[in-house]
């Protein structure tokens, strides 16, 4: 179990949770708001127990918005992390996997990959990248591309509530 260290979840006003809360998920502050409608008590002051509160909110969505919370995720090494839009988290997240340290074939390698992958499944890659390198990122794309589209959704949403359990445990 491990509290949080810059505030108290149970404490705050439903403005204030979801304000802190609202990027947990990708530009999508709904988690927020239901989490907190859901009500709450001290258990929520807990990291895991926030954590899944909000990965089964996720889960029990229906097609539409998870398909539309995953599309609010950037490209890996995409565009918009060039351009500098990605949110202050993704910024993060990618240049710790040493994607801003992409040579000109790998970057090269990320778009095809990013294009074929969203011909095929209609959503962004999403991956975890905390803790990998953007070569493991690249072999994880080389893999998954193959994968049926009911199985790489399922694991795009388990990827999302991985990335969001490490934002939790970044405040």
């Amino acid at each position: 179990m491990s509290a949080f260290t810059t505030l108290k979840p149970s404490q705050l006003s439903r403005e204030a949770f979801v304000a802190a809360f609202a990027d947990t998920y990708e530009h999508s502050p709904w988690v927020a708001e239901m989490a907190y409608d859901l009500g709450l008590d001290a258990s929520v002051d807990d990291i895991q127990t926030l954590h899944q509160r909000m990965s089964d909110i996720l889960l029990s969505a229906d097609h539409a918005s998870q398909l539309a919370l995953i599309n609010a995720h950037p490209d890996l090494a995409g565009k918009a992390a060039v351009q500098g839009q990605l949110t202050e988290a993704s910024t993060h997240e990618q240049a710790g996997a040493g994607i801003h340290q992409c040579t000109a074939e790998e970057f090269q390698r990320f778009t095809e990959l990013n294009e074929a992958y969203k011909a095929k499944f209609k959503f962004p890659f999403i991956m975890a990248v905390k803790g990998s390198d953007r070569h493991q990122i690249l072999a994880a794309f080389e893999t998954r591309i193959h994968n049926p589209a009911d199985v790489e959704f399922k694991c795009a949403l388990a990827e999302i509530n991985k990335i969001a359990l490490f934002r939790l445990l970044q405040l």
